[in-house]
Parts: structure tokens; C-alpha cells; sequence
């Protein structure tokens, strides 16, 4: 086999559109840098001395480093890179620094990507994710240290997702499912990201909402395409989430669309607010990362106790993604079989089949939680098993102990699958990943033949597609060895 190839409340949109800027001056160095205040108005809760002074801890504090990251992402949005290391040590100047008001909080920011700013003002968009940012981690840490949570359990786990969500103002009880959640990848080609749009623009003009990782590619193509479409149909208040969490956001930062960032602990919290909050999923080509969400969903509508939950889940592109879609589909099929087929449709270039059938789906979703009296804001009554809320660190130990075996219970099997691409991710793009491959060399990934064989194959077609990185630059390296 070859060596292969991935806090404080929450302020309302209102609030947060109306936050000041008081600009330093147009200190801009070679390097495109400048400095500023950004403050609230009345719309923040003010925190505590005690969150002050975790998130005031320059260069040493947990908290303030894990939202500096966070916060530098934000800012650095429209970058053509999808290399964490690359983005932080390309600012390592970079500070953040909050400070305490009567009135609220005050964010002291240095040497920021001057992008950021339009004539020495903060744009809009960039203001409202950098408090959801603020908002988000600040909280998380809070939930932490209440007695409340009981991450012990997999129901603790997922009331503890709900409080945060919650927290957000993510969850709007009362409003009918038509949150529409599109997986995919970051690096496409231009003709799948118009592709993007277009199914999008077909979502949009059913007035249903969007919600995607937040980054770019086809996180962005759907959002972009249903702003029209909301356009069109005269619709105010259409709803753009992005989902994101601190070891992937520096490696896809936020689009601008995004009116409702949200970022959770970790990729597992990101992976269970998706199915929680949406209402459906559509799947774009993509590469790793997007194989790590189609495993993780196929491995929780695969569980006994899922089967009768009704969730539409399509698989689309243009015609020129169809041996893509259809190789994913093989995969599929030869790693957890037929059953795990049956959960989804494969639509080829046709966005307004797509969104028909999309919308068709959702009424079902409707009839069902009417009936059995769930909410329609947050997905209770889907199970997922603690197996797959459990974090897991891709150290080179962790991966190679994975078990990828047809022996196992196929929804066992995709959560472990979902758990080697979930390393290949971590080694692609995130920073502590690449620095893991820096030191330790690739990760091994270990399995049967029968496994490694298809999972080689897909490996070796998203490199031979790009779908590993972002064109251009040097060339792929993968960061895995396959071993059967």
C-alpha cells in the first residue's frame, strides 16, 4: 500500500452593530498592521474581575491565549491560507487587551491586521464574530466551573452544548424547522463553489436558512447564494450560522456573511451543535474534514435507536463532482455497507432537485417532532452514543491505536473512522497538529485491508483533487501513513 495522504452573555446583533470604534490613528507598518479600541454599546454584559484578569494574562493565561487565536482568526478573515501555524506566526506581535468599564468592556487590540478596517474603522461583520468570540469563551469557561455540568455522561454532555447554545441565542423556540446545515470543503474548485451558491440561491428562495463551518469555500458559496434569494423574496431576518471551534477557526476564519457566529470547546461540541440545530443536511464535495462530518452523521442515523428519526441528508454537486460524489459513495458502501447508503440521496447538478427535495424532508422533520411534542429549535430525541461526544487527541499514540475493523458494529466503525479523519484535519491545518508532524513525522493509521484499501483510494483522490489544502504554494505532504 502506498504511504498516503486530514463569554460574558451573549449581545444581540442590534447591540453589537452599534459598538463604537475609537481609532488610534492609522499606525499601519510595512506588514499591514494597525491599532485600535473596540468597544460595545450597552449590549455586553460587563464581567467579572475574575474573567478580566484570566482573559488580561498576556502570553500566559490559558483563556487569553485560546482568544487572542480566536480573535486574530477573525480578524485575519479574506486570508488565502488554511495553515494555522502560518497565521500565527505570521502576527506573533499581535495583543489583546481587555479592560474593565463602568459601561462595559473595551478591547485593546495591537498590531491587527489592518484588513480588518475600512479607514481606520472596524467593518461590522469583523466586529460582531470578534465579540461572539469574546462572548463564546468567556462562557465556555463559566459552564466549566458551574456546578450544573456534568460532563460525565452523555446527556451532560449535550445539556451542557444546549446551555451554550442557548447562551448564543442560537435557539429560537417557536420557529419551524428551515435551518438547512451544508458540509464541504474549504478548498474547491471555482466551478463547485458556483455550484455552491447556486443550491444556496434555491435554499434561500424557499426562505430557508443556512448554517455552515463559517469558513470559506463551501461555507461561504450557500450563505452568499441565499443573501440574494432572501433578497429576492423580500425576507428580513434570514439567518446565516457559522459553527466553528478554537483548533479549526485560524485554518478557515469566518466569512463575512455570517451574522451568527458561535464557537464551541471543541470539535465534538461543533459536531453534535449541527445535528441538534439543523434540520438538514446537504454535502458538498470536500476533503477530510468533510469526511469526518459525513462519518460522524452517518454513524448516528446508523444507531438502532435513530432509525425512524426522520433527517434528510443529500450528497450533491455539478456534473464534473460526480466521480467524487460517487467514489465517496463507494466508500461508503464497502467500509459500513449498504444500510449506511440508505440514509441519503445523491443529486447531480441539479440545485433546484436539491432544494425541493430539501424542503420536502423538513416537512417530514415537521410532522415528526410535532407528533412525538420535540422542539423544533434543539434535536433531543436524536441519540447519540458518548463514544461520539468524547474528544479525541490525534497524538501519533491515539491514532495508531484506532481500531478500523469490519468486525465492529458499523456505527463503531464510523465513529472511529470519523476519528482518523478527524487527525488528518488536525495535521492538515491546525497548529498543534502540524507541529505534532513537525516533530514526530506522519501519523501511522493501522486497520484491516479490507478498510485501509477504500479509505487509501479516497485518501490519494482528495489529494489528486486538491482537496487536501488550497491551491497554489507547495505541494501536498501528507501527514498519515496508512498501515494494514
Amino acid at each position: 500500500m502506498r504511504a498516503s495522504a486530514f463569554d460574558a452573555h451573549y449581545p444581540d446583533a442590534t447591540g453589537l452593530a452599534a459598538a463604537g470604534i475609537v481609532h488610534r490613528g492609522p499606525k499601519m507598518d510595512s506588514r499591514h498592521r494597525i491599532n485600535a479600541s473596540v468597544s460595545p454599546k450597552g449590549s455586553l454584559e460587563t464581567l467579572s474581575q475574575r474573567e478580566v484578569q484570566q482573559l488580561s494574562e498576556v502570553g500566559a493565561g490559558s483563556l487569553y491565549t485560546l482568544f487572542r487565536q480566536c480573535a486574530l482568526a477573525i480578524l485575519n478573515t479574506g486570508a488565502r491560507t488554511d495553515n494555522a501555524k502560518t497565521i500565527l506566526e505570521s502576527y506573533q506581535d499581535f495583543e489583546v487587551r481587555l479592560h474593565q468599564q463602568d459601561r462595559g468592556v473595551r478591547l485593546e487590540l495591537l498590531n491587527a491586521p489592518a484588513d480588518a478596517f475600512v479607514d481606520g474603522e472596524m467593518i461590522a461583520s469583523t466586529r460582531e464574530m470578534l465579540f461572539s468570540a469574546l462572548r463564546d469563551i468567556v462562557y465556555t469557561q463559566s459552564e466549566l466551573d458551574s456546578l450544573r455540568i456534568d460532563l460525565s455522561t452523555s446527556q451532560g454532555i449535550t445539556d451542557y452544548l444546549f446551555h451554550l447554545l442557548r447562551n448564543a441565542r442560537t435557539l429560537r423556540p417557536g420557529v419551524e424547522p428551515k435551518m438547512v446545515v451544508c458540509w464541504g470543503g474549504h478548498s474547491i474548485s471555482v466551478e463547485e463553489y458556483k455550484y455552491t451558491k447556486k443550491v444556496g440561491h434555491e435554499l434561500g428562495l424557499r426562505k430557508l436558512d443556512i448554517c455552515t463551518g463559517c469558513g470559506p469555500g463551501v461555507m461561504k458559496g450557500p450563505m452568499k447564494g441565499a443573501t440574494i434569494a432572501h433578497s429576492k423574496q423580500r425576507l428580513v431576518g434570514g439567518r446565516y450560522l457559522g459553527l466553528s471551534e478554537p483548533g479549526i477557526i485560524a485554518a478557515e476564519t469566518p466569512n463575512p456573511i455570517v451574522n451568527e457566529l458561535v464557537i464551541l470547546p471543541d470539535i465534538e461540541k461543533r459536531l453534535e451543535a449541527f445535528v441538534r440545530v439543523g434540520h438538514g443536511i446537504v454535502i458538498f464535495p470536500g476533503g477530510a474534514g468533510t469526511a469526518e462530518e459525513f462519518l460522524y452523521l452517518l454513524g448516528i442515523l446508523m444507531h438502532p435507536d435513530n432509525k425512524e428519526l426522520p433527517f434528510p441528508v443529500i450528497l450533491t454537486g455539478p456534473r464534473s463532482a460526480a466521480p467524487y460524489l460517487e467514489q465517496l459513495h463507494a466508500f461508503v458502501g464497502a467500509t459500513l455497507g449498504e444500510a449506511a447508503q440508505s440514509h441519503y440521496r445523491i443529486i447531480i447538478d441539479d440545485p433546484v432537485e436539491v432544494a425541493r427535495q430539501m424542503t420536502h424532508g423538513l416537512k417530514e422533520v415537521r410532522q415528526f417532532r410535532r407528533e412525538r411534542h420535540d422542539a423544533f429549535h434543539f434535536n433531543w430525541l436524536l441519540r447519540i452514543e458518548e463514544s461520539f461526544q468524547r474528544p479525541f487527541d490525534p497524538t501519533h499514540t491515539n491514532m495508531a491505536s484506532l481500531q478500523l475493523s469490519r468486525d465492529l458494529a458499523p456505527h463503531q466503525l464510523a465513529a472511529n473512522l470519523r476519528r482518523a479523519f478527524s487527525g488528518i484535519v488536525a495535521g492538515n491545518v491546525k497548529d498543534k497538529g502540524i507541529r505534532l508532524i513537525e516533530q514526530y513525522g506522519p501519523y501511522e493509521i493501522h486497520g484491516e485491508a479490507s478498510v485501509m484499501r477504500p479509505l487509501d483510494e479516497l485518501l490519494w483522490a482528495f489529494v489528486d483533487q486538491h482537496r487536501m489544502k488550497l491551491p497554489g504554494g507547495t505541494p501536498y505532504v501528507p501527514c498519515y501513513r496508512l498501515v494494514s
